[in-house]
Parts: structure tokens; C-alpha cells; sequence
């Protein structure tokens, strides 16, 4: 009687999805119908007609449509992969200084976490680009030997000149993303059972190595799922990058739709390229995740 109470459940589900798909696929239908446009990429192929603030590889406004979301595509995930690394670094530092018996250290990643996390992302963001960027001088500032300048027309380390709206997203990001990370780094290591730090210990081995060679291989399990779910927040939310003028794909995208007057088309486009970068993301942390209890069977 059960089973039949839940598949009776689960059919009405299963029907009310396929029903409202059903509907949804009619208005499209009958939308595009009055409008008399159809549905159509071949615009894809018109030139664009528009200049991009920043493109990897060669691009004028005379180049289509198609190249120019090639061209945010790859802006994209310019930003992502460094936003990516650079998140984890925080993250993995702040997270391991929470649980550290240093107090000042303690309490100065405390104070990150907590700032950071009650403020909105899109608002860091502006304050990077306009307070943090554009209010320096137009002299670099030198530091570290020169080996890094920043100046109000961007930012330069080792040689690589990076531009004031990569720069404040990238920073905006990987700070934001970072102080999440963070938390779950130290839920992971709070995970570990207390007799796994006690024994290290016991041993006369260091901190730092203990925590290593230790603690962390038991935390993985642990911490790679949360870690995965940041990834793709950090992902999803570099879309931000319009508000500071950063060519990224959604921006491009946007632009393209006004000019293009092809939302459903464009749209499409869009959707399907986050969701392809975000299955990418996922089925790597997956692949991470099964290396890592492979490598550490006898943790549940």
C-alpha cells in the first residue's frame, strides 16, 4: 500500500512537470508565432557591431555576433580559473588560522569570515572598482621590489598587466568566495575525530605537520562537497561582472540580446554555456572526490 501511495505521488509529480513544460512550450510557440520572428541563429553570423573593453584574442566590432560570445566565453573563464585558485588559497589559510592555537591569527580570520559574509557581493565589487582602483593615482605603486604595481589603470605582477575591472572582479570574488571556503575548510577539520589530533600530538609531531600529513587527508571528505558548492557559486556569481563593465559572457550577452532583439535565442546560448562550465566544475570535483577516498579507504 505504501509503494502504491508513492508512486501514485511520484506520477503526479512526474505530470504536473511534464504539464507545465507542455504549456510553457505553447507560449513560446504562440509568442514567437505573433511576433513572426521564429526561432533563428543565424544571426550568430551578423557582425556585432559593438567594441569589447577587454578580448584574449583578436576581436573588432565588424567580427559577429558568434565570436564576440566566443571572445566573453573566454573572459569568463579567464576568471573563474585564477578566482578559482586564488579563493582556495584564502580559504585554506583563513580556515586552518581558525582552528590555529596562534590568538591573533585566530581572531583576524574570525574578523574576515564574518565581514565579509555580511556584505553583499555586488557592493564589494564596487568598492574594489571604484574606491579601491580607480581612486589611485595614475603613478603605479611599487610593491615588493616592483615585482607587483598597482595603479588606477590596473594591476601588474611580474610582468602581467592586468585591467582595473578584471582586477576588482577577480579580487572581489576570491575574497568574497574565499571567506566561505573558509568555513568549510573548518568544518572539515572540526570533523576529524578528537583522539586523530590527540594521537599526532602524542607522537611529538609538529603542528603544522600533524595538520598536513594528518588531520587534512581525514577532512577531505568532508570539505570537497561544500567546496564544490562554492565553485559553482563562484562561477554563477561572476556574472556580476556587468555592474564594473567587464566583458564577460553574460555582459556580452546582454548586449547582444538588446541589439539582436533574440532574448529566447540568446538566452539559450547563455544558459547552456554556465550550465556546460558548471557540469565541468562538478564532474572535476567528483573526479577529486573519488581520488580522494580511493586514496583513503578506510574513511566513511
Amino acid at each position: 500500500m505504501n509503494i502504491s501511495r508513492k508512486q501514485t505521488i511520484q506520477g503526479f509529480f512526474l505530470i504536473s512537470i511534464i504539464t507545465v513544460v507542455c504549456i510553457l512550450l505553447n507560449n513560446l510557440a504562440i509568442n514567437l508565432i505573433r511576433t513572426d520572428m521564429g526561432l533563428s541563429f543565424s544571426w550568430l553570423r551578423q557582425p556585432a557591431g559593438f567594441a569589447l573593453a577587454e578580448y584574449s584574442l583578436p576581436f573588432k566590432p565588424s567580427d559577429s555576433y558568434a565570436w564576440a560570445l566566443v571572445i566573453g566565453w573566454i573572459n569568463s573563464l579567464k576568471v573563474i580559473l585564477f578566482g578559482l585558485i586564488l579563493a582556495s588559497l584564502l580559504g585554506v589559510i583563513a580556515g586552518f588560522a581558525r582552528i590555529t592555537k596562534n590568538h591573533f591569527l585566530k581572531q583576524v580570520s574570525i574578523g574576515y569570515v564574518i565581514l565579509i559574509r555580511q556584505i553583499p557581493l555586488l557592493i564589494q565589487l564596487l568598492f574594489w572598482y571604484f574606491v579601491a582602483f580607480l581612486s589611485l593615482s595614475e603613478k603605479p605603486l611599487e610593491l615588493f621590489g616592483s615585482l607587483i604595481t598597482v595603479s588606477n589603470q590596473g594591476f601588474s605582477i611580474l610582468g602581467l598587466k592586468l585591467t582595473v575591472e578584471f582586477s576588482a572582479l577577480l579580487i572581489g570574488l576570491s575574497v568574497f568566495t574565499g571567506a566561505s571556503i573558509a568555513e568549510v575548510v573548518r568544518g572539515g577539520l572540526n570533523s576529524v575525530k578528537k583522539g586523530q589530533w590527540e594521537a599526532y600530538r602524542s607522537l611529538g609531531i609538529s603542528e603544522r605537520t600533524g595538520l598536513i600529513k594528518v588531520i587534512l587527508p581525514q577532512a577531505l571528505p568532508a570539505i570537497i562537497p561544500g567546496l564544490t558548492s562554492q565553485y559553482l557559486n563562484l562561477a554563477k556569481n561572476s556574472t556580476l561582472a556587468i555592474a564594473i563593465g567587464y566583458s564577460d559572457l553574460y555582459a556580452v550577452s546582454d548586449t547582444t540580446i538588446t541589439q539582436t532583439g533574440r532574448a529566447i535565442e540568446g538566452f539559450t546560448v547563455l544558459l547552456t554555456s554556465f550550465l556546460l562550465l558548471n557540469l565541468i566544475i562538478n564532474w572535476g570535483m567528483n573526479l577529486l572526490n573519488r581520488m580522494v577516498m580511493n586514496t583513503n579507504p578506510h574513511i566513511s
